[in-house]
């Protein structure tokens, strides 16, 4: 990248960066403060001092590619759950324990652990960097796109990984909008609560389909950015181009907490009240008589001084 592009690209990563931890940040503070469970969230890769190749392909594995994997296989969870919630309404609380909900997000990050961990055993560019790569004394400048394959990228993560499962997604997500929509105008033999509950989920479902579409909007292009750079060489697609799509694939993670504080009412809800409490406390604080006290008692001080 040329040094003009980076004073350009930086300062949005560097923003994009500050408004993605400070968002998810708060979106923890507020739903565990209400309902005490946490959410995790990642971040993408940028070049940094130098390493060792399979200490860079080790960070890269662990804290990039397993975290947005992880993203990938808990959507697809997510949309089961929303699933069975229409499919079988009445057995759906005694089928979807809590038990079993930890169990499939544990086999979820297990899965993301499986393949985003190949590339520490060969599937990496160590032999377009020659003897670099295979020396651990040897210091190369960690990049995400140094160290991990193009073919990885592509074949595995792209096209045996996020297509199926959007593709699974979308038929799930189809399904539910269109049970719900049936249900809904289906008047007779169905109660008020019946409909309101079928209108609950519809929403819900549309709130969480909202952050599945954003996610493949964001990251889609950049998977086929790469996709036509590994079939058509990498003069096919300009520098420039390919960060635009990296930072747009960043900004996922900055798009998501507005997201959940609009559309999701669970943390909404919280935030409301993380909110009122917050400014109910400076209220009291303001009115409190012995702050009021001790303020003008300190500026006497120091008037008189």
């Amino acid at each position: 990248m040329s040094e003009s592009a980076v004073w350009i690209f930086l300062p949005l990563e560097v923003v994009v960066a500050v408004v993605c931890c400070l968002g998810n940040a708060l979106v923890i503070w507020a739903v565990r403060w209400r309902f005490r469970w946490t959410m995790s969230s990642g971040l993408a890769w940028w070049t940094f001092d130098e390493i060792s190749f399979y200490g860079c392909l080790f960070f890269m594995c662990c804290n990039l590619i397993m975290i947005e994997m992880a993203s990938v296989t808990l959507l697809l969870a997510i949309a089961v759950d929303r699933f069975l919630r229409v499919h079988i309404p009445l057995t759906h609380k005694t089928t979807v324990t809590v038990k079993r909900s930890w169990t499939v997000v544990k086999l979820c990050w297990f899965m993301a652990a499986l393949i985003s961990f190949v590339p520490m055993f060969g599937w990496n560019n160590s032999d377009s960097l020659g003897s670099a790569a295979h020396s651990n004394s040897t210091s190369i400048e960690c990049g995400f796109f140094t160290v991990v394959s193009t073919s990885y990228l592509v074949k595995l993560c792209f096209f045996s990984s996020f297509l199926p499962v959007f593709a699974i997604v979308t038929g799930l997500y189809c399904y539910i909008f269109l049970t719900t929509r049936r249900q809904l105008r289906a008047q007779i033999g169905v109660r008020i609560e019946s409909g309101t509950n079928y209108l609950k989920e519809q929403r819900l479902a549309a709130s969480l389909a909202l952050v599945y579409v954003l996610f493949a909007v964001c990251w889609i292009p950049v998977l086929l950015m790469q996709t036509v750079k590994h079939y058509c060489g990498d003069e096919t697609v300009p520098s420039s181009v390919m960060h635009i799509g990296v930072l747009l694939s960043h900004a996922n993670s900055a798009v998501n907490p507005v997201v959940y504080s609009f559309r999701i009412p669970m943390i909404n809800k919280a935030f409301r009240e993380l909110w009122v409490r917050f400014f109910h406390c400076r209220a009291q604080q303001d009115n409190d008589p012995n702050n009021v006290q001790t303020n003008t008692d300190n500026s006497t001080k120091n008037s008189t001084t």
